[in-house]
């Protein structure tokens, strides 16, 4: 899977299960959605859930954070990192 269908999946699944199905119009990949406290730890583990679930990778406590989970680039290319690695 590349980085442009892991975009697409996390986009998906924020509009589904933040935004109540459609993204607002001015959001975009480099939204800040931790930091800006548009999600919060609970909807955090719920995707990390999500995405260990669906990509197949497994994240380790120290790796989820504001670092690797703020937007959607971030963590495209936080989760391809894990599936290349």
């Amino acid at each position: 899977m590349n980085k442009d269908e892991i975009k697409k999946l996390i986009r998906s699944y924020v509009a589904e299960h933040v935004f109540s199905g459609k993204l607002p119009v001015d959001f975009n990949d480099d939204t800040l959605l931790v930091s800006s406290r548009i999600i919060n730890s609970i909807i955090v583990m719920h995707l990390i859930n999500h995405f260990e679930e669906a990509l197949k990778i497994e994240l380790e406590a120290h790796e989820v954070n504001i670092d690797n989970l703020d937007s959607v680039n971030i963590m495209a290319d936080f989760f391809a990192g894990k599936l290349n690695a």
